[in-house]
């Protein structure tokens, strides 16, 4: 009998914001799928680019919604920027840190002393997302990176997901010194590969299975590690944006949501321009355009659309949005949210 995903990997690597909740409040059946995916075995672990809160905050969030945690099973990108300072600097060296409580603490964790000051002349900049970052602090920083300091982001995602919309990320920020200085930050967040090194350290894992909502950092960090991939469709990325995604943004599998996790995924063939999954067969054209038909589960036409379109892609030099509308009207007609 075939596995599920669930039990196909040694560890799965959660990315937090579009996928477990959405600005703090729980996405629904999250928690329930992965208490679900606990009990059948797998190690659960949480992997975030938001710099801003402690492990310990992040699994006491977690825990306040149901989902299956400890502080030991998350992984954020301050922690991943620390190790990265770590080993490239003298143990006690100073570094400004621009961002919240979390990565201060991270920095000291790693031997390095933070300040907040540029006249402390500190060997590093690091930034990250924090909601009280001000001016005063951004022009410390820029003044120690002219100075020669060590540029490093704990991420760069240009917005973050919230309850009332999408709002600038610590990627908008750290363009406010790279523009004043010209200094372009070393990244240890996704997609870079600091952040997947440190949660394979932290986890152990052998064989994960990164699962995220973003082409651009959650899908092309596990491309970039050459790791396996589960794109969910709660959170920043759709079917749309799948399905002409490039060779470094393209995910191993993809779902609606969690519950994927818990049962065999279904085999995707590709053969002479067509692909197919389940009931579904989507089919390029001499003009380039892509058709679907079948029937039962939406998400498998989706499936079978993706891995005809990424086919097509590759062998014809590019696909843009008017060469899949009709296949992507199909879906939505089936109940896709697109």
């Amino acid at each position: 009998m075939p596995k599920t995903l669930a039990e196909a990997y040694d560890v799965l690597l959660f990315d937090l914001d579009g996928v477990v909740y959405i600005g703090g409040t729980a996405i629904h059946g999250a928690p329930a799928a992965l208490k679900q995916a606990k009990r059948a075995g797998a190690h659960v672990a949480y992997v975030t680019n938001n710099a801003s809160r402690t492990p310990a905050a992040v699994a006491e969030l977690l825990d306040g919604m149901g989902a299956p945690v400890t502080e030991a099973d998350v992984v954020t990108s301050a922690q991943a920027a620390a190790r990265l300072l770590a080993d490239k600097l003298p143990p006690k060296s100073k570094v400004l840190v621009i961002g919240a409580t979390a990565l201060r603490l991270a920095i000291r964790e790693r031997g390095l002393v933070p300040v907040s000051s540029a006249s402390e002349n500190p060997a590093a900049v690091v930034q990250g997302y924090g909601p009280g970052i001000d001016y005063t602090r951004l022009a410390e920083g820029g003044i120690a990176v002219r100075a020669g300091a060590l540029f490093v982001a704990t991420n760069t995602d240009s917005t973050l997901p919230g309850p009332r919309g999408t709002q600038p990320g610590n990627g908008s920020l750290v363009k406010v010194i790279e523009n004043a200085t010209g200094v372009t930050p070393l990244v240890a967040g996704k997609p870079e590969p600091p952040l997947h090194r440190e949660s394979v350290i932290r986890t152990g894992a052998k064989r994960p299975l990164v699962i995220g909502d973003r082409l651009d950092t959650d899908i092309e960090a596990a491309f970039n590690a050459g790791a396996d991939s589960l794109l969910v469709l709660t959170g920043v990325d759709n079917p749309r944006t799948a399905t002409l995604a490039p060779k470094h943004r393209r995910p191993t599998y993809i779902a609606e949501n969690l519950d994927a996790l818990l049962r065999p995924y279904p085999e995707v063939t590709t053969e002479a321009r067509a692909a197919t999954c389940a009931d579904w067969t989507a089919t390029a054209g001499d003009d380039g355009t892509l058709t679907l038909k079948g029937d039962g589960e939406p998400i498998d036409g989706l499936r079978a659309l993706t891995a005809a379109a990424w086919a097509e892609h590759d062998a014809a030099g590019g696909l843009d949005a008017a060469q899949i509308a009709k296949a992507l009207d199909t879906l939505a007609a089936a109940g896709l949210r697109i």
